[in-house]
């Protein structure tokens, strides 16, 4: 039935007996019979016959609807099980640190989809913390955490180091300074990241070692409202520097300034899995995929 149902939808989009053999690739009789078959079964008439002019029946439009939910339905169906003969990605479960979130996955999912366009990628995210345990209960298959960690059972493959940055609009004062030192930072007017992350409480413990009392405007958790925000209130950030895309810099009417005393902020980017070999093809795949992304384009 699903054959005739896909040539009567051909007659219909082609509004031609004649164009919709072609177009199948069967002679106009084998298509009237198929036609006829599709009526006879259905028990209706789904065209109205004027001479060689076709219209459909209100049973007929209700039939063409019918058949093409069943073409989408099989086309998903074929996919699904391609997916199982080939060994392709199913569904995976990945996790990622909210510090991580904005810097690193973009530029993951984009070659992961790409990749695997049939794959299922779920995220979950949290702390650094949580992603471990998460990963360690087989809650999730993989995860992306902004340090390195050594937990029993579970394989950290360092990615990249990362650390903060200066940012400010390509307009700002401090644009002009030779040689920036954490002093230029006090009564400094600044976004900062919001309390109880990572980058805060990195900043907040570099800020106290150096005797820095920022002019502190705005606390915000989103990299993107907040270089969206630089240039309007004429402030600075500490951004990571993964984060720092060239879109932004060239062009997008930002400036990174160095700062030695920000090189202490560096830390390292990991990916974490299940070491005992039990990872599905999926997470395998996601893998790989991460291992091409930062690893090898850092080699």
């Amino acid at each position: 039935m699903y054959d005739d149902l896909d040539a009567f939808a051909a007659v219909v989009e082609h509004s031609s007996l004649n164009r919709a053999s072609r177009q199948l690739n069967l002679s106009q009789p084998a298509l009237s019979r198929k036609i006829s078959k599709l009526e006879e079964r259905l028990g209706v008439a789904l065209f109205n016959r004027f001479g060689k002019r076709l219209e459909l029946t209100e049973v007929g439009r209700l039939t063409y609807t019918y058949a093409l939910e069943q073409r989408q339905q099989r086309s998903k169906f074929l996919e699904a099980l391609s997916i199982f003969k080939e060994g392709e990605p199913q569904l995976v479960t990945l996790g990622a640190s909210l510090t991580t979130l904005q810097t690193t996955l973009p530029p993951l999912v984009k070659a992961y989809t790409e990749q695997y366009p049939a794959a299922e990628l779920k995220l979950i995210t949290g702390k650094t913390h949580e992603m471990v345990t998460a990963v360690s209960e087989g809650k999730c298959d993989v995860a992306i955490i902004a340090s390195q960690v050594q937990e029993p059972g579970l394989r950290c493959i360092p990615l990249f180091e990362d650390q903060l940055r200066l940012v400010v609009s390509e307009h700002h004062p401090l644009t002009l300074t030779q040689r920036l030192t954490m002093e230029h930072l006090s009564r400094l007017p600044m976004i900062l990241f919001s309390k109880g992350t990572w980058y805060r409480r990195t900043t907040d413990d570099l800020f106290q070692r150096c005797g820095v009392d920022p002019d502190v405007r705005m606390e915000i958790d989103s990299f993107e409202a907040i270089v969206r925000l630089l240039p309007t209130i004429k402030a600075a950030a500490l951004l990571p520097n993964s984060y720092l895309r060239p879109e932004l810099l060239n062009g997008g009417g930002l400036v990174s300034l160095h700062i030695k005393e920000l090189e202490q902020t560096q830390r390292t980017t990991c990916l974490i899995y299940q070491g005992s070999g039990g990872l599905s093809t999926a997470a395998r795949c996601l893998v790989q995929v991460t291992e091409d992304v930062f690893l090898n384009a850092r080699d």
